[in-house]
């Protein structure tokens, strides 16, 4: 299954957040992150791509279903408190797009519980 303009967008947001979090406080440079934040990063993407409101997924922030495991969840919301503030000087094409998606997330969760509530 290919996968959706969103969806490539929420990865593309979630690497750029992980490389100004971990070029801050482990010193990497470039498009290079350290182990520890490229584990973070690859289940930040298996997430994504296995979240069940696919392909028009919410943000993670207006999100019903919480997927992460808590350490993780905890780690990524620490990559995002740091990341996020600083995302406006970095990628603020990804900002926006972001805001946009946010606004959308009501309507998003509505139709996915109504697909649901049909295939039961």
């Amino acid at each position: 299954m290919q996968e959706s303009k969103r969806t490539i967008r929420e990865k593309r947001t979630v690497r750029k957040m992980m490389l100004i979090y971990c070029h801050h406080h482990h010193q990497t440079t470039g498009e290079i992150i350290c182990p520890d934040c490229n584990d973070l990063l690859n289940y930040a993407n298996q997430r994504i791509e296995k979240c069940p409101f696919s392909p028009d997924k919410p943000t993670c922030k207006n999100c019903t279903v919480h997927c992460y495991a808590p350490k993780k969840q905890e780690a990524i919301k620490n990559v995002m408190r740091f990341s996020g503030p600083r995302m406006m000087w970095h990628a603020p094409w990804l900002v926006i797009r972001h805001l946009l998606d946010g606004r959308k997330d009501e309507e998003r969760i509505e139709v996915y519980l109504k697909r649901k509530k049909t295939n039961i």
